[in-house]
């Protein structure tokens, strides 16, 4: 992931509703919900759904797929990873990471 990419995705969270919905879909895992069964999840409208899931799927952060008649949305665990990975990346010099001890016996 570069960094446009990185922020384009971190842009994307960074609203309450937005986070809510992706959050809730990480919890359903790969299979998905239905735009009306998330819609239920996170006690909202369907229609007031779209324009949070769109910016959710132009951050690759989301797949949508139909099924029947219905449109399904999943986490995308390869790009939500990706991210991970990214903010990670220089983490510890990478020799791992351990808590730090403070002054005061508390850890960051």
């Amino acid at each position: 992931m570069d960094t446009t990419d990185a922020l384009t995705a971190l842009h994307a969270l960074a609203q309450e509703s937005r986070l809510t919905v992706f959050r809730t879909l990480v919890q359903f895992g790969p299979a998905g919900l239905s735009a009306d069964m998330l819609a239920s999840f996170v006690d909202a409208p369907a229609p007031s759904l779209s324009p949070h899931l769109q910016r959710l799927l132009d951050a690759k952060l989301v797949s949508r797929h139909t099924k029947g008649r219905s449109v399904i949305y999943a986490a995308r665990y390869d790009e939500i990873n990706a991210l991970l990975a990214y903010l990670m990346g220089y983490c510890c010099d990478g020799n791992g990471c351990r808590p730090i001890a403070l002054k005061s016996g508390k850890f960051l």
